[in-house]
Formats: C-alpha cells, sequence, structure tokens
C-alpha cells in the first residue's frame, strides 16, 4: 500500500514546466487584475482627495488632501436624489417584469408540444439578426406613446431575446419525466412552472436577473432620447450631464456650486461612485449563484 501511495504521488507530481506556467499564469493574471481595477481606485481616491490636488494631476494611487466635502454636496442636492430614485424604479421594477416576461416565454418555447414553436423561435431569432434602426424604433414608440414616460421605459425594453434563449435551452435540459410525473398527479402546466421549473432555475434567475439590472442601472442612452422631464431620467443620465457639460452651474442640472471649494472633476468622480455602490454592495450576494448561472444553456442533459 505505502508503494502504491508513493506511486501515486510521483504521478501527480508537477513538473517544472508546469510550475513555471502556473507562476507567469498567476503573475499575469495579477497584472491585469490590478490594472482592471485600477480605474475604479482612481475614481475612488479622486473623489476623496483635495480638488485642487485632483485638478493639478497630483493624484495617482493615493488621496491627496483628504476632502469629502463633494460628498456632502451631493446628499443635499435634490436632483441627484431625484435621478437616484428614478434608477432604483427602473431597475427594480424592470428587471422583475424583464424576469417574468422571460421565464413566461421560455418555459413554453422549450416544450415540443407547443404549436408553431419552430415559427416562434425563428421570430425571435430574427429579431436578434437584424434590427429596425434607430429612427424607426423612436418613431415607434412615439407613436405608442410611450415617450416621456417611466412605464415606457420599462415596456419598450422589458425582454431580451438572448435571455430568453438562455433560460429555455435550461429548460430543454430539465427531464421531461419530471413534468410527467407532476402531469399524472393533476398539475396544470402553472404549477409545473412555479413548483418545479423555477426551484431548479434558481441559479439562472439570479445571474439572468443580474444581466437585466446591470443592463438598467447602467442605461442611459434612450433615457436620455425619451425623456424629456428632468423628474424621470435616471441617474447615469444626469452623470451623463456632469462628465460631458463640465459645468455644475449650468440650468439644466440648477446647482450652485461654491467654485473655492469644489470642481467638475471632484463633483464627477464623487457622483459615480455613489452611482455603483448598489452594484458593489448586490454582486457579493450574487455571486455564489454567479458561477454556477453563467453556464445556463450550455450543457444539455
Amino acid at each position: 500500500m505505502a508503494v502504491k501511495s508513493l506511486k501515486r504521488k510521483n504521478a501527480i507530481k508537477r513538473t517544472r514546466g508546469e510550475l513555471i506556467f502556473d507562476i507567469i499564469n498567476h503573475i499575469i493574471l495579477l497584472v491585469v487584475g490590478l490594472i482592471t481595477l485600477y480605474p475604479f481606485w482612481y475614481v475612488l481616491v479622486a473623489s476623496i482627495s483635495d480638488p485642487d490636488m485632483v485638478a493639478a494631476g497630483k493624484v495617482l494611487f493615493w488621496p491627496n488632501g483628504f476632502n469629502i466635502a463633494a460628498y456632502e454636496k451631493i446628499m443635499g442636492m435634490k436632483d441627484i436624489w431625484t435621478a437616484y430614485s428614478n434608477t432604483i424604479f427602473y431597475a427594480v421594477v424592470g428587471t422583475s417584469v424583464s424576469l417574468i416576461l422571460t421565464f413566461l416565454g421560455a418555459y413554453p418555447l422549450s416544450k415540443r408540444r407547443l404549436k408553431g414553436r419552430k415559427l416562434f423561435n425563428l421570430i425571435m431569432l430574427f429579431t436578434m439578426w437584424f434590427g429596425t434602426g434607430m429612427i424607426p424604433f423612436y418613431l415607434n414608440i412615439k407613436r405608442l406613446a410611450l415617450d416621456n414616460n417611466r412605464w415606457g421605459i420599462i415596456i419598450v425594453f422589458a425582454i431580451s431575446a438572448f435571455n430568453t434563449i438562455l433560460v429555455r435551452t435550461y429548460f430543454e435540459s430539465i427531464p421531461d419525466s419530471m413534468e410527467e410525473s407532476a402531469k399524472m398527479d393533476g398539475a396544470s402546466d402553472w404549477r409545473v412552472l412555479l413548483d418545479i421549473y423555477l426551484p431548479l432555475a434558481v441559479p439562472a434567475i439570479m445571474t439572468i436577473g443580474l444581466y437585466y439590472f446591470v443592463g438598467r442601472w447602467n442605461s442611459f442612452f434612450w433615457e436620455m432620447i425619451l425623456l424629456r422631464d428632468a423628474s424621470k431620467v435616471p441617474l447615469q443620465v444626469l452623470l451623463r450631464k456632469l462628465v460631458v457639460q463640465t459645468n455644475l452651474s449650468g440650468t439644466d442640472l440648477n446647482i450652485n456650486i461654491d467654485i473655492a471649494t469644489f470642481n467638475e472633476q471632484t463633483m464627477v468622480y464623487s457622483t459615480i461612485m455613489v452611482a455603483i455602490l448598489p452594484m458593489l454592495v448586490l454582486y457579493p450576494f450574487i455571486q455564489k449563484f454567479f458561477i454556477k448561472g453563467i453556464m445556463v444553456g450550455a450543457i444539455k442533459g
């Protein structure tokens, strides 16, 4: 037994080349990780540094002259909190509506007994291959009276064909015998979906939900075009105005800033940090589902 154990250890012993490869691989991944993390770190340290030091380019890796006056100003800005509440509404309600419609669409499309199943799948795929273009899309939204409307933003972008295909493929991997057993006990399709498929699809729900939530939270282009009322715009649209205009005393924002205390850069960086804070808080709770859910539809049983 001792000889076999020694042979087994020698058999799995890594070669020198493999060890060198692992070291180089870890170094490369560490460098890439630091490069990826640096922009976030710079925004953080710049947001709490002295505005004059930031403007002079003397902030690189560490805060220079600790100053949180920009955060204090943000906390007292009505426009920021109005936009923040709009973003939360679009993200939370929009993600909920998107998940409901995605799973309601994916379940019947995963069933071979659905009449016209191939046609419905083809129509859904067609929307991924060909787009209508921005102007026809905008005119369609305008004629449906969904512009300058909070619920218009929710409805227009309610479902993703790609995410629906992922969930459909995941449902197809669930054995038909589970549904047949439930049907023999008198369960309806609603009961099968709610009691069998959805509990098995928790990783898919969390992963697809994260995709929808991040997309809603970061979206600004169509909101900027469709929403004319300043009380309806999300935080990302307001942040874009800060970045592009670089003039916080502009009439669009109705903000009066003491130039001796603030500058445009520190206010922009502070707003960015406030905007991404929910993502930083949310991700650790979903991470345990993300690795499993990222493979949704990759392997069909």
